[in-house]
Protein backbone atom coordinates (compact mmCIF):
# COMPACT_ATOMS: atom_id res chain seq x y z
CA UNK A 1 0.00 0.00 0.00
CA UNK A 2 2.73 2.62 0.83
CA UNK A 3 4.35 1.56 -2.49
CA UNK A 4 1.30 2.56 -4.75
CA UNK A 5 0.65 6.20 -2.63
CA UNK A 6 4.39 7.22 -2.97
CA UNK A 7 4.45 5.95 -6.71
CA UNK A 8 1.11 8.01 -7.45
CA UNK A 9 1.82 10.69 -4.89
CA UNK A 10 5.83 10.89 -4.62
CA UNK A 11 6.53 13.48 -2.03
CA UNK A 12 3.43 14.48 -1.35
CA UNK A 13 2.15 10.25 -0.58
CA UNK A 14 5.21 10.07 1.73
CA UNK A 15 4.61 13.27 3.85
CA UNK A 16 1.51 12.17 3.92
CA UNK A 17 1.95 8.48 5.44
CA UNK A 18 4.86 9.77 7.72
CA UNK A 19 1.85 12.46 9.51
CA UNK A 20 -0.23 9.30 10.18
CA UNK A 21 2.70 7.24 11.40
CA UNK A 22 2.92 10.18 13.60
CA UNK A 23 -0.48 10.43 15.00
CA UNK A 24 -0.71 14.14 13.53
CA UNK A 25 -4.10 13.49 11.93
CA UNK A 26 -6.56 14.53 14.58
CA UNK A 27 -10.65 14.91 14.80
CA UNK A 28 -12.77 17.21 16.45
CA UNK A 29 -16.37 17.60 16.98
CA UNK A 30 -15.97 20.03 13.73
CA UNK A 31 -13.32 19.57 11.87
CA UNK A 32 -10.72 17.17 10.86
CA UNK A 33 -7.33 18.56 11.11
CA UNK A 34 -3.59 17.55 10.02
CA UNK A 35 -0.92 19.16 12.33
CA UNK A 36 2.31 20.58 9.39
CA UNK A 37 5.46 21.76 9.62
CA UNK A 38 4.79 25.17 10.31
CA UNK A 39 0.38 25.38 11.11
CA UNK A 40 -2.93 22.78 11.62
CA UNK A 41 -4.71 22.63 8.22
CA UNK A 42 -8.50 21.54 7.96
CA UNK A 43 -9.66 18.92 5.49
CA UNK A 44 -13.51 18.38 5.01
CA UNK A 45 -14.34 16.21 2.14
CA UNK A 46 -11.15 16.18 0.40
CA UNK A 47 -10.27 19.91 0.57
CA UNK A 48 -7.68 21.32 2.68
CA UNK A 49 -7.24 24.98 3.42
CA UNK A 50 -3.41 24.71 2.71
CA UNK A 51 -1.22 27.18 0.24
CA UNK A 52 -0.04 23.75 -2.38
CA UNK A 53 -3.98 22.91 -2.06
CA UNK A 54 -4.67 26.32 -3.50
CA UNK A 55 -2.35 27.62 -5.33
CA UNK A 56 -0.09 24.57 -6.74
CA UNK A 57 -3.24 21.87 -7.70
CA UNK A 58 -5.14 21.46 -10.31
CA UNK A 59 -8.73 21.17 -8.80
CA UNK A 60 -10.19 19.00 -11.65
CA UNK A 61 -7.40 16.36 -11.53
CA UNK A 62 -8.75 14.57 -8.82
CA UNK A 63 -5.31 12.49 -8.75
CA UNK A 64 -3.56 16.00 -7.42
CA UNK A 65 -4.00 16.41 -3.69
CA UNK A 66 -2.26 17.80 -1.21
CA UNK A 67 -0.77 15.65 1.54
CA UNK A 68 -2.74 16.75 4.12
CA UNK A 69 -5.87 15.27 2.71
CA UNK A 70 -3.94 12.13 1.39
CA UNK A 71 -3.15 11.85 5.27
CA UNK A 72 -6.74 11.95 5.91
CA UNK A 73 -7.77 8.98 3.51
CA UNK A 74 -4.64 7.15 4.86
CA UNK A 75 -5.43 7.87 8.57
CA UNK A 76 -9.44 6.89 7.85
CA UNK A 77 -8.60 3.73 6.32
CA UNK A 78 -6.01 2.33 8.58
CA UNK A 79 -8.20 3.64 11.68
CA UNK A 80 -5.36 5.69 13.21
CA UNK A 81 -7.71 9.09 13.33
CA UNK A 82 -6.59 10.74 16.78
CA UNK A 83 -10.14 11.72 18.01
CA UNK A 84 -10.48 14.01 20.43
CA UNK A 85 -13.89 14.97 22.18
CA UNK A 86 -14.07 18.88 21.78
CA UNK A 87 -14.60 21.63 19.64
CA UNK A 88 -11.40 22.72 17.04
CA UNK A 89 -12.54 25.74 17.10
CA UNK A 90 -12.48 26.37 20.90
CA UNK A 91 -8.25 24.77 20.67
CA UNK A 92 -7.70 26.95 18.08
CA UNK A 93 -8.13 29.43 20.33
CA UNK A 94 -4.73 28.41 22.66
CA UNK A 95 -2.64 27.52 19.75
Amino acid sequence: MVDAIVSTHRKRGQRAIEAVSEGRVKRYRDFTVVVGYDDEYIVEEGQCTCKDAEYNLDQSDPTERCWHSLAVDIAEALGEIDYHDMWYSEVREFL
